[in-house]
């Protein structure tokens, strides 16, 4: 298939399916025209790429994991055991980032109850006038 009936089947777009290539995450061969040819099993590819991007890992950790990656269906399945320790890595990193978060948002909070009530109107008042401009 080429890459327009793969946008079409995945819903990503045609940029990020070539970036997808430059990145060595899909190796679609080349016909004699140069147009891109992609399998059957990229359109699964593809959806374990999203799904490990909307995980929060980057493309380089993912074209390391993707050979090691084995799916029932569209759920993924670790096959290797030294892509459980990178995953694992990734979601304590994940964790971290998380409670790094938590305590920032904490901080802007008691902050934010420190301002007096008038203050705080007029920054309700501002935010109203933000979010009424299109």
């Amino acid at each position: 298939m080429r890459i327009g009936e793969l946008h079409r089947r995945t819903g990503v777009s045609q940029r990020s399916l070539r970036y997808y290539e430059e990145q060595g995450l899909l190796r679609p061969s080349r016909l004699a025209s140069g147009y891109r040819e992609y399998d059957e099993s990229d359109v699964a590819t593809v959806r374990h790429i999203r799904t490990l991007l909307a995980a929060g890992l980057h493309t380089t950790t993912i074209a390391d994991l993707l050979p090691c990656m084995g799916s029932d269906g569209d759920r993924l399945i670790a096959d290797c055991p030294e892509l459980l320790v990178d995953l694992l890595r990734e979601r304590d990193r994940l964790t971290a980032a998380i409670r790094d978060l938590e305590a920032a948002c904490d901080t802007l909070g008691s902050v934010i109850a420190t301002a007096p009530p008038e203050t705080e109107r007029a920054a309700a008042a501002l935010l109203s006038a933000t979010a009424a401009t299109p």
